[in-house]
């Protein structure tokens, strides 16, 4: 039975000795990992503590509601 746990306790020692002798790596990696699981976990906590998203802000400018004049004097004939 333990050599069915034998791959899992290698992967552990590998793990621990990484963060030892290359943390930078070792944490790259962890955080990596980690970013895919936060973005399916993050939106559903955030709805339930009643985030709510912020409206899109307009991308055109609004006109006035004016009556439009033609343009008269530059040869607009």
């Amino acid at each position: 039975m333990a050599s069915l746990f034998s791959p899992f306790r290698r992967s552990y020692n590998f793990m621990f000795r990484m963060a030892h002798e290359k943390p930078a790596i070792f944490y790259s990696c962890v955080v990596g990992a980690i970013g895919p699981v936060l973005v399916a976990v993050v939106p559903p906590i955030r709805e339930s503590f009643g985030y709510l998203p912020a409206e899109m802000p307009p991308t055109t400018y609004p006109l006035p509601k004016l009556p439009r004049r033609p343009v008269t004097g530059y040869d607009d004939e």
